[in-house]
């Protein structure tokens, strides 16, 4: 691939998703959150997505931003206008993140998740996720944000610690592509969740907690407090929460930066 020519998103191939799913195409913006929660506060449904080709203040978990070159990753948002329970809104991340990593494992990738919603190739991250609550007129509504590395070379990764789709297997997918699938993927999967009430959640955490790379490691936790938890990753609670084993018993995490501890760095 030419880098300096990265192909554009095929516009008419994915309007060809509608009615199901409505896409945006942006040629730039600075966050695809930011545009999905402002179209969510104006009325817009359940299935409306926003594809940016170049975003350049991406944001992340605690705040962070990133940037990447135009037309080298897939950052899109969805918006959703959830039925379920809010005790069980915590599980949209990590079906999201579960769902991109299936998709990937699908197209020929070792691809996992690590709790609660990073799709790591290996121990390198390959896409981040973030989730909103948006408040409307109409009742809350989600944002569903992924930022997905496809054609990033070593020098263009925001981190060292990630990893792209070209530089896992050398060639770059087609972005259309892998877009339709991802979101054809993630509208099914939660379609189903929402439908499935007790019964599909409990089906969720099982298979999420098969393909959770993070189930049984050594992982440190840095807390919102400030203070570190560290122990083995036993399982997920059926509120979608870290169970870790530590010296003093379990305790259970809603939210925290997950590190994945190597045997040499105990």
């Amino acid at each position: 691939m030419d880098l300096s020519r990265r192909p554009a998103l095929d516009r008419p191939a994915l309007a060809a998703l509608a009615p199901d799913l409505q896409v945006e195409v942006l040629d730039t913006t600075t966050s695809t959150n930011a545009v999905a929660a402002e179209r969510a506060r104006a009325g817009a449904p359940e299935g409306l997505v926003v594809v940016a080709e170049h975003q350049t203040a991406g944001r992340g978990r605690l705040n962070r931003t990133w940037e990447t070159p135009a037309r080298s990753a897939l950052t899109f948002s969805l918006v959703l206008r959830p039925e379920v329970a809010p005790a069980d809104w915590p599980w949209l991340p990590l079906l999201t993140g579960h769902v991109v990593a299936k998709t990937l494992r699908a197209a020929g990738y070792d691809a996992g998740v690590k709790w609660p919603n990073d799709v790591l190739l290996g121990d390198q991250k390959i896409a981040g996720i973030l989730l909103e609550r948006v408040e409307t007129d109409t009742g809350p509504a989600a944002v569903v944000g992924v930022g997905l590395n496809v054609s990033l070379t070593a020098e263009e990764l925001p981190v060292p610690t990630g990893t792209s789709l070209l530089l896992a297997s050398g060639a770059a997918p087609d972005r259309t592509a892998l877009l339709v699938s991802l979101l054809g993927s993630l509208r099914e999967a939660y379609d189903a969740w929402q439908a499935g009430g007790p019964d599909a959640t409990a089906r969720l955490r099982s298979s999420y907690v098969a393909a959770c790379v993070t189930i049984g490691r050594e992982v440190r936790v840095e807390m919102p407090s400030g203070e570190p938890l560290t122990g083995r990753a036993a399982g997920v609670d059926a509120s979608g929460r870290l169970v870790v084993a530590g010296a003093t018993g379990e305790t259970v995490v809603g939210a925290g930066d997950v590190v994945h501890v190597r045997a040499t760095d105990q």
